[in-house]
């Protein structure tokens, strides 16, 4: 009897949609060039299915359902915790993206180490060999019979290890480089990695432990492979670099907790260690408290954390016909349309301008509240008129010039006076009363409020 042929499909990358002939442009998500050829058997399916364990096919009451109090343990590291909601839940699975050599598989063997007291901890390294982790582990200063290494990336073999040992916890570097039998296609493809990932993932729930991948990221900083592998998982890590030496820790994804929340890491070479005091982390230091022009302070909030935030404008004149903005921390759309209000609201000129706009250490920003605050930074460039340093703003913008309410107000404003701001512009919706606190309803109040403050000053 003659074998059946494997068939031909195209897998989008982006999001998974299958079709059965290349496409410029995939019809779901909108992505150009994100189909990739796969070879399917025909009867892949139900092999494939095989690897993949039955959780529990009793039909009950969710009454009925036994819940494990004691299911979270503390990894060790303390802002990992933070951004998992804390502490490692089990049974979970978390993948972990970045950019390549910005900490990924230094902070997951740092984890497997931490974790040991937890019960058996395994590493599987498709990447590197024995020698090489075990020479990172030793620079690292840890101890390396608290970690058991499996350097394979056949999924089989992975599983068979994991069914033999029953660890507390897996990791596994990288989700690219597994690979099972019951997939024709190459390691990496949008199959393999969906096959890998869903037998992976319900194993771990199967046997109570907790799963890491280590996944890797295009050159648009999103994770290379199907999105519907970010699905699977329970939780989704973004390690992003902010400064020389620093790390953000970020959770677009948490089953178990907040993604509002940010971890902080130091990298140096002993690997990455937790900021203790990140508040004044993202402002620079000067003597005498003084500020140059185009520079204002502002208060974000990430999760139950406030920060203390820099933000720096510079205004040239433009060398081509019309002016532009480059920013790097903040949207560009959003520095238009400030600069819009500002033309329009403030009598300020910026059309003959090109305008940069940055944060001070690389943090990101993309709350409304920075909006007064960047705007006063814009004008302080644009007019050469250097803003108090004692001073810190945070307000919403509307198109009509208005300042407008932000959330955790009363919070933004205690950590302002517990980082020595004694000068604080905000809306007026504040109802506490604090010594130094300043309404301003409008954009050109604002400007007001701030050229008395500097006079004081």
């Amino acid at each position: 009897m003659k074998a059946k042929s494997a068939a031909t499909q195209f897998v989008c990358t982006a999001c998974g949609r299958v079709e059965t002939k290349w496409l410029g442009r995939c019809p779901s998500c909108g992505a150009w060039n994100s189909f990739e050829e796969e070879k399917v058997p025909v009867e892949s399916s139900s092999p494939a299915m095989q690897a993949v364990p039955v959780l529990d096919a009793k039909l009950k009451s969710l009454a009925e359902v036994s819940v494990d109090k004691s299911v979270r343990f503390e990894s060790g590291l303390s802002e990992l915790d933070r951004v998992l909601g804390g502490g490692v839940m089990r049974p979970s699975s978390v993948l972990v993206g970045g950019e390549p050599g910005i900490g990924k598989s230094t902070i997951m063997l740092q984890l497997a180490a931490a974790c040991h007291g937890a019960g058996p901890v395994l590493y599987v390294s498709g990447e590197e060999s024995p020698g090489q982790v075990r020479l990172r582990a030793e620079r690292l200063g840890l101890k390396l019979e608290d970690i058991n290494i499996l350097c394979d990336t056949r999924l089989e073999t992975l599983m068979d290890a994991v069914s033999s040992l029953k660890p507390a916890m897996v990791v596994v570097d990288s989700l690219q480089t597994l690979s099972t039998t019951t997939v024709t296609s190459i390691a990496g493809s949008p199959n393999q990695m969906r096959a890998c990932c869903m037998a992976l993932s319900m194993q771990a729930k199967a046997m109570g432990m907790a799963l890491f991948l280590i996944g890797h990221v295009t050159k648009d900083g999103m994770l290379a492979g199907p999105k519907i592998v970010e699905h699977l998982v329970d939780t989704v890590l973004y390690f992003e670099s902010a400064q020389a030496g620093v790390r953000i820790l970020r959770s677009v994804k948490n089953r178990f907790g907040s993604v509002d929340e940010i971890g902080l890491f130091r990298m140096d070479a002993k690997g990455l260690t937790p900021v203790k005091e990140p508040s004044t982390f993202f402002i620079s230091a000067r003597e005498g408290g003084t500020l140059p022009s185009g520079i204002a302070y502002t208060a974000v909030t990430e999760g139950s954390r406030t920060f203390m935030v820099e933000i720096q404008a510079l205004t040239v004149p433009c060398k081509g016909g019309s002016s532009r903005v480059y920013s790097d921390g903040i949207d560009n759309a959003r520095v238009n349309r400030v600069a819009a209000i500002l033309e329009r609201h403030a009598g300020l000129t910026l059309s003959d301008s090109d305008i940069y706009v940055n944060v001070a250490g690389g943090m990101r920003l993309n709350e409304v509240s920075i909006e007064l605050a960047l705007a006063l930074a814009i004008w302080s460039a644009r007019t050469d008129t250097p803003l108090s340093g004692r001073q810190v703003c945070f307000g919403e913008l509307s198109l009509a010039g208005e300042v407008r309410p932000v959330s955790f107000l009363e919070r933004r404003i205690k950590a302002s006076l517990e980082m020595g701001f004694d000068k604080i512009l905000a809306p007026s919706s504040f109802t506490g009363g604090s010594q130094g606190y300043s309404e301003c309803r409008n954009m050109r109040q604002a400007l007001m409020i701030s050229r008395a403050l500097r006079e004081e000053a």
